[in-house]
């Protein structure tokens, strides 16, 4: 079956798709969009074909170096990742080879999320509509053009120290231009369209942070384009 034939999926893209459809009437600015839970094993674990696709607001939105407040949050978590900018629209039917020649600019980001509930096969729907856990998105100022990432190494920084290096930054998420694709034909398929000039985060390059209570700051390098990072507070 495919995950869009799943109907705890379609239910979950409906409600999360009106949910977004809402706060733009509402004045809200989209940012774009993201995926979530496609590391190998856990869509293994959950029945998944590819990754789940969620939105960006603006108000989403942290500039690098900025502090976010996990104050009430559950399950906080953080996630490098590497973002895509759209150079152009692409629509539903789209091969990793369109969707690399609609690809602007590639740069390192920073996803957190709350990560409640815990994701299970039976709680997909609800894991959609609440937009798999997204809470903020930072990223860098600095970019590449298009979509190849030969050459990148990945280094996240945490507690001061590295603690993660990769020169291959899709060994987890799999292919970005997958991935781009793969978010095109799930919009498309939902009534939405990937447009030029909205951005995706594509994944997380580690297993998702979970955020301890004296954490302080994570940083992302994503060489040698730049890199990001963060501050947390509890208040």
């Amino acid at each position: 079956m495919s995950d869009l034939d799943n109907p705890l999926i379609k239910k979950g893209m409906t409600a999360q798709l009106a949910t977004r459809r809402a706060r733009i009437a509402a004045g809200e600015k989209p940012l774009g969009w993201k995926v979530g839970l496609g590391a190998p094993t856990t869509m293994q674990k959950l029945g998944l074909a590819g990754p789940l696709v969620g939105y960006l607001m603006q108000r989403a939105l942290l500039l690098s170096g900025s502090t976010a407040s996990l104050k009430g949050w559950l399950r906080p978590v953080a996630e490098p990742e590497i973002c895509v900018r759209m150079a152009r629209d692409l629509p539903g039917g789209a091969t990793a080879d369109a969707a690399l020649a609609a690809v602007k600019e590639i740069l390192p980001a920073i996803e957190l999320a709350d990560l409640d509930p815990v994701p299970a096969v039976d709680n997909l729907d609800a894991v959609l509509a609440g937009d798999i856990f997204q809470r903020h998105v930072l990223l860098c100022g600095n970019m590449r053009a298009g979509g190849a990432t030969s050459g990148l190494t990945s280094r996240l920084i945490r507690r001061g120290a590295e603690a993660n290096r990769t020169t291959d930054p899709e060994a987890l998420t799999g292919k970005l231009t997958d991935i781009v694709a793969h978010v095109a034909n799930t919009l498309a398929a939902f009534g939405e369209k990937l447009a030029a000039g909205d951005v995706i985060i594509t994944g997380s390059i580690t297993p998702p942070l979970l955020l301890e209570p004296d954490e302080t700051a994570l940083t992302h390098a994503l060489d040698p384009i730049g890199e990001v990072s963060v501050s947390f507070s509890r208040e």
